[in-house]
């Protein structure tokens, strides 16, 4: 199974100079926790992935310190150059990356480092989750197929 086959495309971006108070927003309009940072290619008239943040971002970095969130961008608390996997990878290849690093997410790029989506442990589980549906569905079949040719 290839990432880019279940990654999700939705995928809601910021700018390293934006305010964190925007990130925050964004995140809170969309019900998400994970914004991926992009910078625009100028050659390419595409996304590119510079970073990451998250809500545990802004609470860790930000809020228990007591540092003032108004006063601080995107960029002062992001993941600078976070770890991407490649639309035509393995999941498994992925799942590897993530479980090194310790993330639930990675965002997804194509051949010339494109932003195409983000992937979630969601996402695989909702894959393997379909496949072992599959694999039930194909065993209770076989069963009602014996059944009715030996009565």
């Amino acid at each position: 199974m290839r990432v880019g086959d279940i990654c999700g495309r939705n995928v809601v971006t910021v700018r390293e100079f934006e305010e964190l108070a925007v990130a925050a927003q964004l995140m809170r309009e969309h019900h998400i926790g994970y914004l991926v940072v992009v910078e625009p290619t100028v050659a390419d008239r595409m996304l590119a992935p510079v970073g990451v943040i998250t809500d545990r971002d802004i609470v860790v970095e930000v809020i228990a310190p007591g540092a003032d969130p108004r006063a601080l961008r995107v960029g002062d608390v992001m993941t600078r150059e976070p770890v991407l996997a490649q639309e035509d990878s393995t999941v498994s290849t992925a799942l590897q990356h993530m479980r090194q690093i310790g993330v639930r997410r990675l965002p997804v790029v194509g051949s010339v480092g494109q932003l195409l989506g983000v992937l979630s442990l969601d996402d695989v589980l909702d894959a393997f989750a379909e496949q072992l549906m599959d694999v039930a569905r194909s065993i209770r079949h076989e069963l009602k197929i014996e059944g009715a040719l030996r009565p």
